[in-house]
């Protein structure tokens, strides 16, 4: 496995002999191997550990296992403590989510601070099938079926070459001591259900499965590379540029084939999402005038072109919020996040925190201020009342209600943000997929 190791860097240029990389190492056997491969290979390294205060005894049990095991080799040991489930609360997001956004920003600010060149992090090729499964249910791309990168930016990912089998067979003929996280064995996370239950059951189909997905993963690479070469020169006969404006020539598009995958390549970038595309190819053929809109972008039937613009930061006092979205910060602060339904989820009964079925929406959703005549449906009610009315049930001073903000879907009421949700939007027994926004 060294010399695996060893070439796999080497082929894939992820860094230099004489450069200094800092190992995420949280003490389970996946980053335990990856450190002892570093260290034999006479790799320049520094071991950083993060703990996240979840598992109580046993997170500080990893923290003291991983420090003395930096010590025993004379390696620099960078460790913090993390308030885990109050970050969570506070932003709105998944514990799951929380710990790797401060993962990796404590990493890069230790990189930086202590001028190493790269972040290796230890997935290896069981976790590309698993995010592959878990990419194509929840629905995807092309990009989305390629796994995961093994570099990107200042991340390094090593060990993407061996799988789990071969990791614990290596650590079993050196004898490497590593620590268990017993929530790695909870089918409560949707990547433990693919590992446990959904993987296994497919290598009942094919007991060669995991070496075929790795291949098809491998394969999905290159298709991605000769598509985006076919897009790009696409492009390139299809787009002009004019006066910070993009010009679409709707003559040249017509002639892809397919178009709405072409269109939805060219303009992805600036915030549009897959389920406007056929809104945009119907305007084609009409008159001028029509308009689409991402959260940072516009773009404009106008005779024979589409034209795409930048939306100014306050235009009309009206924003916008995308579906990959996660954070919100102005004119106020919102937390986003998806949530695929489990059988025991419970909604949260805090009208503060806005919970809705994600197949109703429609993006980019819109955030203005109430007007005069706005109408919404409240949750629990079946008819329509005026939001005016509302503040005055409310009993909300001419101060309060200036700064109520609210949340529209296809110029309908989604969410009198922080006060009362729309009954159309609602969680139901059906729902797939939550999205739940938390007012900061």
């Amino acid at each position: 496995m060294i010399e695996q190791f060893q070439n796999y860097i080497q082929v894939n240029d992820l860094f230099g002999k004489k450069e200094k990389i800092l190992l995420g190492i949280s003490g389970g056997i996946d980053s335990i191997v990856m450190f002892h491969l570093f260290r034999i290979s006479g790799f320049t390294i520094g071991v950083a550990h993060c703990n996240f205060s979840l598992r109580g005894e046993e997170s500080d049990q990893d923290e003291e296992f991983v420090q003395k095991l930096a010590d025993n080799y004379n390696i620099p040991f960078y460790t913090k403590r993390f308030n885990t489930n109050t970050i969570a609360a506070n932003e709105g997001i998944s514990i799951q989510m929380a710990a790797r956004d401060l993962r990796y920003e404590w990493f890069e600010e230790l990189r930086k601070s202590e001028n190493y060149n790269y972040i290796a992090i230890a997935h290896n090729s069981d976790d590309q099938i698993e995010t592959f499964l878990i990419n194509l249910a929840r629905g995807t791309g092309i990009k989305g079926l390629t796994g995961i990168k093994n570099k990107s930016d200042k991340v390094i990912r090593p060990l993407l070459f061996a799988s789990r089998e071969e990791i614990t067979d290596f650590t079993k003929r050196n004898n490497f001591l590593f620590r268990e996280d017993s929530s790695n064995n909870s089918t409560k996370y949707s990547r433990n259900k693919v590992r446990h239950e959904i993987i296994p059951a497919l290598e009942k189909v094919n007991p060669n499965f995991r070496k075929v997905m790795i291949e098809n993963i491998q394969r999905l690479k290159e298709t991605e590379q000769v598509f985006n070469q076919s897009v790009l020169e696409k492009y390139d006969k299809v787009v002009k540029e004019k006066n910070h404006l993009l010009f679409f020539s709707i003559k040249e598009l017509k002639k892809l084939d397919p178009v709405e995958t072409y269109l939805h390549e060219f303009i992805k970038p600036y915030g549009f999402s897959s389920t406007q595309i056929k809104d945009i190819i119907s305007v084609f053929d009409s008159t001028s005038g029509k308009q689409f809109l991402s959260a940072t972008h516009r773009i404009i039937r106008d005779r024979d072109f589409l034209i795409l613009e930048e939306l100014s930061a306050q235009k009309g006092n009206v924003f916008y919020l995308n579906e990959n979205d996660e954070k919100f910060n102005y004119p106020i602060r919102l937390s986003i996040e998806k949530i695929d339904i489990e059988n025991d989820y419970t909604i949260i009964k805090d009208f503060t925190i806005g919970q809705f079925d994600l197949e109703k929406l429609v993006f980019p959703l819109t955030i203005r201020r109430w007007q005069n005549g706005d109408y919404f449906m409240p949750l629990g009610m079946d008819n329509l009342k005026k939001v005016s009315d509302f503040f005055i049930d409310k009993k909300l001073s001419i101060a309060e209600k200036e700064n109520v903000w609210i949340l529209e879907s296809e110029n309908k009421i989604v969410w009198i943000i922080g006060l009362r949700p729309d009954e159309r939007f609602k969680v139901t027994k059906d729902t797939k997929i939550i999205i739940k926004i938390n007012l900061s």
